[in-house]
């Protein structure tokens, strides 16, 4: 072979060589894309729901090479009606009161349970629980003789007034903390964190083999004794996990409840937000509840509840700490969705920056801003079990649809002021 022979023989390997690189090169994104499936979601859900939200997972997953950000999104759901049927802090109190796990208060004073129960609530729990057990032992509220004190138990927890019909709380902001609510946390107190997830599995365990529509006899009163899991939610959290989203959960029931249910839809115990005990040396749960923002730990007056949901998640998912936590935070530091169904969802709800899910139970805020929709970004689904019957007025949304911190009521207006109308119940 001649040199010159040689040399075009070198130059066409080199050629063919930059040809085939350039191949790679040019298919490389094209191959990448190909093996980036984006979730696709089941159907199950009301009108365009469920196109919309598979638009939200289109636009702001990882398969999207010009989705809005590369910090994953944040997608932030309720739990209780809104991931599942029922209220898991419900079954969690009435398996704590069939199983005798609530303790007599110290020296038998109910009103260090909690700062917000009136004297007419301490003296009915004393006297229908007082004799039952010493302080500091659990009251047997599962047996005929501690029935009453059940009942009473019950009453309070359940309709924040005694069986005599006697207010039970007062005192209390609205827009921050419901005090029934978090009576059933402070009630865990003595427990571990890990004797209470315990207890939640065991309740877990039986509410999800009980038949839709079990109920069950707690003290002299039969009750809900079944929850489920909605299969559209567990679907949903599943395909934004997928697509690579940052799920959390945002929950008005006792945290160590909440992290057991959770593992259900495969969200990790540090990404649920409930409420919060703060602790002795000894990791045993005191009656008092860890504070957010300018609340302190042991002033017991924020919970994940209306406000308090919004400075819990900027302080948990943000890492917003101090009073600005209770502020609404700019929109790169906020979550790109959110779901719920109560008007204890409503701040963090507003908070979501492209889409909300509403899940129609007849609340009258949550209902008047998600049916009025002033940006767009309002999508309003039945419930998917036992959904209710529509609304046969419309909401009360120019008169006393918004309850005020005092507990007043008034118009609901939107974030430039005006009063949003009163609405027609059409999603059902």
């Amino acid at each position: 072979m001649t040199r010159r022979s040689t040399v075009r023989r070198l130059q066409a390997v080199g050629a063919a060589a930059a040809i085939a690189a350039g191949t790679l090169v040019a298919t490389a994104p094209a191959a990448q894309a190909a093996h980036c499936t984006t979730p696709r979601l089941a159907a199950g859900w009301y009108g365009d729901n469920q196109a919309r939200l598979q638009r939200l997972i289109d636009e702001y997953g990882t398969c999207n090479p010009y989705r809005p950000s590369r910090t994953k999104p944040v997608a932030v759901f309720d739990w209780d009606n809104t991931v599942v049927k029922n209220d898991v802090g419900d079954a969690q109190m009435y398996w704590l009161l069939r199983s005798g796990k609530i303790r007599q208060p110290a020296a038998g004073d109910w009103t260090g349970t909690s700062r917000y129960l009136t004297p007419a609530a301490a003296r009915a729990l004393a006297d229908a629980c007082g004799a039952l057990a010493r302080p500091g032992a659990p009251l047997p509220t599962g047996t005929p003789a501690g029935a009453g004190c059940a009942d009473e138990l019950a009453a309070v927890y359940g309709t924040a007034a005694t069986r005599s019909g006697a207010a039970a709380f007062a005192g209390w902001d609205h827009r921050t903390i419901e005090p029934a609510y978090a009576w059933l946390p402070q009630l865990m107190q003595g427990w571990t964190a890990r004797e209470v997830r315990g207890f939640a599995a065991a309740a877990r365990a039986e509410n999800l083999a009980a038949p839709v529509g079990a109920t069950q006899r707690v003290g002299t009163a039969d009750v809900t004794g079944w929850v489920r899991y909605y299969d559209q939610q567990k679907d949903l959290i599943g395909g934004l996990r997928k697509a690579g989203f940052d799920v959390w959960i945002s929950s008005a029931s006792p945290q160590p409840v909440v992290e057991v249910w959770a593992r259900g839809v495969g969200v990790a115990a540090d990404h649920v937000i409930g409420i919060r005990n703060t602790t002795t040396s000894g990791g045993k749960l005191t009656a008092h509840l860890q504070g957010c923002g300018s609340v302190q730990d042991g002033a017991d007056t924020m919970i994940t509840y209306i406000d308090g949901k919004r400075c819990w998640i900027n302080k948990e998912v943000f890492g917003v700490r101090g009073a600005a936590a209770e502020k609404v935070q700019p929109a790169a530091r906020r979550q790109v969705f959110a779901a719920g169904d109560s008007d204890t969802d409503i701040s963090f709800l507003r908070d979501a920056t492209a889409l909300r899910l509403v899940v129609n139970r007849n609340k009258n805020e949550l209902m008047c801003r998600a049916y009025d929709d002033s940006d767009g970004k309002w999508i309003v689904n039945p419930m998917f079990i036992e959904p209710k019957k529509p609304k046969s007025t419309p909401y009360p949304c120019s008169t006393t649809g918004y309850v005020d911190h005092d507990g007043t009521p008034g118009p609901v207006r939107r974030g430039d002021t005006s009063v949003i109308p009163d609405q027609t119940d059409s999603v059902y």
